[in-house]
């Protein structure tokens, strides 16, 4: 969704400052609308008669794709390079990984988190980047390289980064919000959303008890899974991209979800606040990867490196709320956004964020073994509410068997 408080003020400056008019465009460059600009360093369309369709999958609401009057960037790239563009979603890492392993799509580009592009490497499913087709990761800073799930960024190039924390409804809180336990407070029961992905909501409840969000043993995951059990009564959904409809609507008073996301919903209604709560928050980074299976490799570097082209950034970043870790972008990003304490939070956040590691896959299992059996746990109502119905059940059956007895007794007496 567009940012429209941010490209209303910007948008004459941008045109100017990073587009400029035709004759002041670069002699490097080429402009491909009145939007976008490319390098002309570099050839775009050495696929054009190839007929190539190009499969990417992205998480959902993640790219400036020309609704609410936005670029269209991916229609752009089409112009530019001759090659169509399959793009379709996924709503969590998980589902991406599960769709991967199924066998059931082919996929040229991905956009997985930073544990799970480490879980794809261990697992053979990424394939080295030919650097040479993607000589924009030269403007990726410096801070957003080298992490340990890549650490050569062999097989990855970030695409945006952000932290979690609470959104919430200041007409419906009696209090902001400043601690993950304030999601279990049953002053607002069925006003809660919840993540419905088992990674970033182990996370929570792992900083509400003090914890890291990276556990060290399957007794420590049992532990933090027990802990969200504990939440259930309170919550009114586990949601991902359904948060936006709820939230903008009014219907919950607070969720916790990605900073990025909370800067498109307080646009969208502005009763919305987001806070990053005071036990620590998510610091995670989404980048761009090749599956080991893709058919158009080459053709799928050319993406990642036209995604990496400033003006696209910049595109991408005014559209999706995202934080950049492109240098370029960063620079030209109106100052309400490139000094926004969501999206660019200050050192007092980041010096207790956590990354996501790549979990030992007995680590893995248990999570994932645990998040489902909570999941069915949920959706058959609260543990005591099923024990309490079970009893009652057996008590009536019991007392219509006993009255059917007593009763033919009776009659043979």
């Amino acid at each position: 969704m567009k940012l429209k408080r941010f490209a209303a003020a910007a948008s004459a400056t941008l045109m100017l400052a990073v587009f400029g008019a035709a004759p002041a465009l670069a002699a490097d460059e080429i402009e491909v609308n009145e939007d976008i600009s490319v390098s002309g360093d570099y050839d775009w369309t050495r696929f054009a008669n190839d007929h190539i369709t190009l499969n990417v999958y992205n998480w959902g609401l993640y790219i400036s794709d020309g609704s609410d009057d936005s670029v269209n960037v991916l229609s752009a790239f089409e112009d530019l390079t001759g090659i169509k563009v399959n793009y379709t979603t996924f709503d969590s890492n998980e589902s991406l990984y599960a769709k991967m392993k199924s066998g059931g799509a082919s996929y040229d580009v991905i956009v997985p988190s930073e544990y799970m592009v480490g879980k794809m490497i261990s697992e053979g499913m990424l394939a080295p980047l030919n650097f040479d087709n993607i000589p924009n990761f030269a403007d990726i800073g410096e801070e957003y390289r080298g992490w340990d799930f890549d650490p050569d960024n062999t097989y990855s190039v970030p695409y945006t980064w952000g932290t979690t924390g609470i959104i919430y409804n200041t007409t419906m809180v009696d209090e902001a919000p400043t601690s993950w336990a304030d999601l279990w407070d049953v002053q607002y029961t069925n006003d809660v959303l919840m993540f419905n992905n088992s990674r970033d909501a182990y996370a929570i409840a792992a900083k509400k008890i003090g914890y890291s969000m990276n556990p060290q043993s399957v007794d420590e995951v049992s532990t933090v899974m027990n802990e969200l059990k504990t939440q259930k009564n309170v919550v009114q959904a586990y949601v991902m991209d359904e948060i936006f409809d709820k939230m903008e609507g009014g219907e919950a008073a607070m969720a916790p979800y990605y900073a990025g996301d909370a800067i498109t919903m307080i646009d969208e209604n502005p009763d919305l606040a987001f806070v990053h709560p005071e036990e620590g928050v998510n610091f995670f980074v989404d980048s761009m990867c090749i599956p080991a299976n893709a058919k158009n490799k080459e053709a799928a570097e050319m993406f990642i490196n036209y995604m990496c082209e400033t003006s696209v950034g910049l595109a991408n970043c005014d559209f999706i709320g995202y934080s950049t870790p492109l240098t370029e972008v960063w620079n030209e990003l109106d100052d309400d956004l490139k000094y926004s304490e969501i999206a660019y939070p200050g050192e007092d956040v980041m010096e207790k964020a956590e990354v996501f590691n790549t979990l030992p896959d007995d680590i893995n299992a248990a999570m994932d073994a645990q998040w489902s059996e909570m999941k069915s746990y949920e959706e058959g109502g609260s543990g005591w509410m099923v024990v309490v119905m079970l009893v009652v059940a057996i008590a009536i059956s019991t007392f219509n068997i006993w009255r059917k007895l007593r009763k033919k007794s009776r009659d043979n007496y």
